[in-house]
């Protein structure tokens, strides 16, 4: 695959908040230091580390649990 094939973008939904790279699943070869994303403003959030992309599905909570 090339370098400058794109990524699918990751779909996340309001289970997956507060959103993190690298997230849990990631493979041991794909971690960096974790970095929070905000995704709740444009629905959509891209890691500055790895350029993971990473898109929400669903409806955002509404206030804090």
């Amino acid at each position: 695959m090339s370098q400058n094939t794109p990524q699918k973008p990751i779909e996340v939904t309001a289970h997956d908040l507060p959103l993190y790279c690298p997230t849990k699943d990631s493979p041991l070869w794909a971690r960096h230091p974790r970095v929070f994303l905000d995704i709740a403003q444009s629905g959509e959030a891209l890691c500055p580390y790895c350029s993971a992309h990473y898109v929400f599905h669903g409806e955002l909570p509404q206030g804090q649990h």
